[in-house]
């Protein structure tokens, strides 16, 4: 159980600092600890503090509190695991409900690394968002270095058939891709300041948080078409494969075709047949079948079938 005043940067404090504190707040605790100390933060609301049912990340607004859960993919991991927070907020201050780590680390983060011109809720609820989706630009980058570096080996034939990988990364981007428009939803619905606990000027970091939201969704649906055309790719590589494969069957039948008359034409059991009592008849075979043989397999060069 943490407390946070925010004022230049946050500075951490006693639960009794918070009740009469100018700044606004923050604080984070797991869910029985919240059930203890909530009468402190007077919110009057009673949330499903089972973390374990929380499915996806939303902002319900009420009479004079809004609250939320925020539901994160594990994104380096490619796991169905996620991080599951819930939140309650008014216009002093939010309430952070995490039986993990996971929102201690990001506040954290913003602790040692943020210092405001002009500090408020507002801007610690935007900085708080934007740590969630921080490292997803280097992961997707690191996405797309993945599937350029399988559509090179597509090309030179080193993959001959689709890589169960893309499966899990083409799901994975499908589960990023619902995240981020959940984040947007949420983003717009605290814009929309139903219950006035936040200031026009203070609306925009909500607006710019959602618009960078925006441009990674953009970058999962580049990634999940680039997908598609590396399937569509493997496709024509294997029935370029298949083609070169018939037609290296047909050369061969073409050739054999001619070699196969003839061993029938002298095998059948004649006495006249021509060169048969003769000792130059199975040299003089052997001679025409090579050379049947060489202009079969010069005709097809020049044809560039081979």
């Amino acid at each position: 159980m943490k407390f946070y005043l925010i004022k230049e940067n946050l500075q951490e404090c006693r639960i009794e600092d918070i009740e009469h504190a100018e700044s606004p707040y923050c604080a984070i605790m797991t869910p029985e600890e919240y059930t203890a100390n909530k009468d402190v933060f007077q919110m009057g609301i009673d949330m499903d503090l089972d973390l374990r049912h929380v499915m996806d990340t939303k902002v319900i607004v009420n009479f004079d509190s809004l609250t939320g859960t925020l539901n994160i993919p594990d994104n380096f991991t490619f796991s169905d695991d996620k991080f599951k927070i819930a939140f309650a907020m008014d216009e002093k201050g939010i309430v952070l409900i995490d039986t993990d780590t996971y929102a201690e680390n990001l506040v954290d983060n913003i602790r040692l690394s943020r210092k405001w011109r002009l500090p408020s809720l507002e801007r610690f609820v935007y900085d708080f968002l934007e740590e969630t989706i921080r490292p997803d630009a280097m992961m997707l980058e690191s996405v797309e270095n993945d599937l350029s570096t399988m559509e090179i080996d597509i090309m030179q034939g080193t993959i001959e058939e689709y890589p169960a990988q893309l499966n899990d990364i083409r799901s994975s981007l499908l589960d990023l891709h619902k995240h981020y428009e959940h984040l947007i939803d949420l983003s717009k619905e605290l814009e929309e300041n139903e219950n006035g606990f936040f200031t026009e000027d203070n609306l925009r970091y909500f607006r710019l948080f959602a618009e960078r939201v925006m441009r990674l969704q953009d970058t999962v649906a580049s990634l999940r078409d680039y997908i598609v055309q590396l399937r569509n790719l493997i496709g024509e590589q294997l029935a370029i494969k298949q083609n070169h494969i018939m037609t290296l069957l047909t050369v061969i039948t073409t050739i054999f075709m001619p070699l196969t008359l003839i061993a029938g034409w002298f095998g059948m059991n004649f006495t006249n047949m021509p060169s048969i009592n003769s000792p130059l008849g199975y040299p003089l075979t052997i001679l025409v079948s090579v050379v049947i043989v060489a202009v079969s397999l010069i005709w097809f060069k020049r044809k560039k079938w081979l």
